[in-house]
């Protein structure tokens, strides 16, 4: 070991052979016991350390942990960026997967009653399974999907009853907050979510039923954030999503006049806000809320 050999030769220093040319020879003084002891137990703690520093195991002592990476390579602990990477490239994954699945449920592309493996959904999507186990468990929270043990997620059967209970309970707490802000907020407000409104119509137009839930939730999102309640918007965001999914034995999916109409509403509720027509909005509220 290079300790090993530093301390030979420390130890050879005072014990050398002679030049045979020197007129006179010194005899070094001899070193005292303790001296001796002192340095090899120094030239011992040297030994273990540079051992332990190179990761290898000594017999005498446990073994000493690596060095952290911020006390050893301070500049390359300041970089947090290439630290987080996999961490935000994972969440990226496993929100797109989330986002996806969602879609697929508008669409009607996952059936209620069917049973998916996250391992087949994850070829499908050309990922792994853990993101989408993953994106899973959270539709499962949300109570779209439920775990089925050794086999997947199964996607909840839904009935009429049960739509009819989520417009009601969006209504209960939407249209008493849109009926405040329709005294309060000034019509430029109302303007900058028109473009909002004419996405939707525009999606609606075109008969895609998973681009226009996505609008629909946007312009209600936007609405209510105006009353600055983030509790109630997340609430409100999450009842709107569930009243989105399909239904089992309920009315044949909504069709391109169903959207149309229901996105007119949209716009018509946009007027009458911008114009503080109270009995209007209350009129339109209602019944855009009626017909979900």
């Amino acid at each position: 070991m290079e300790q090993a050999g530093s301390l030979s030769a420390r130890g050879s220093t005072g014990s050398a052979a002679p030049d045979i040319r020197t007129a006179s020879v010194r005899v070094p003084a001899q070193a005292r016991a303790a001296d001796v002891e002192r340095e090899r137990g120094v030239a011992s703690d040297e030994s273990r350390s540079a051992a332990g520093a190179r990761g290898e195991h000594t017999h005498s002592e446990p073994p000493i942990p690596h060095p952290r990476v911020e006390s050893a390579r301070p500049v390359e602990a300041a970089r947090p960026v290439e630290a987080a990477r996999p961490v935000v490239q994972r969440a990226s994954v496993r929100g797109q997967i989330l986002d996806a699945l969602r879609t697929a449920l508008v669409a009607g592309e996952l059936a209620p009653g069917q049973v998916y493996s996250a391992p087949v959904l994850g070829e499908r999507f050309g990922v792994s399974a853990t993101p989408v186990r993953e994106a899973m468990q959270q539709l499962a929270l949300e109570g779209a999907v439920e775990v089925v043990p050794n086999r997947g997620f199964r996607v909840v059967r839904r009935g009429t009853r049960e739509l009819a209970e989520l417009a009601e309970i969006r209504a209960l707490l939407e249209v008493p907050v849109v009926l405040r802000l329709a005294r309060t907020v000034p019509a430029a407000r109302w303007a900058e979510l028109r473009p909002l409104a004419e996405a939707a119509a525009r999606a609606a137009s075109a008969g895609c039923r998973a681009t226009y839930a996505e609008c629909d939730r946007a312009f209600h999102h936007a609405m209510l954030a105006l009353a600055g309640n983030d509790q109630l918007v997340q609430i409100a965001d999450d009842l709107h999503r569930r009243a989105q999914w399909p239904l089992v034995g309920g009315p044949v999916p909504r069709g391109r006049a169903d959207l149309m109409a229901d996105a007119a509403e949209h716009l018509a509720l946009l007027d009458a806000l911008t114009a503080q027509d109270l009995p209007a909005v209350q009129s339109v509220v209602r019944e855009h809320f009626a017909d979900h």
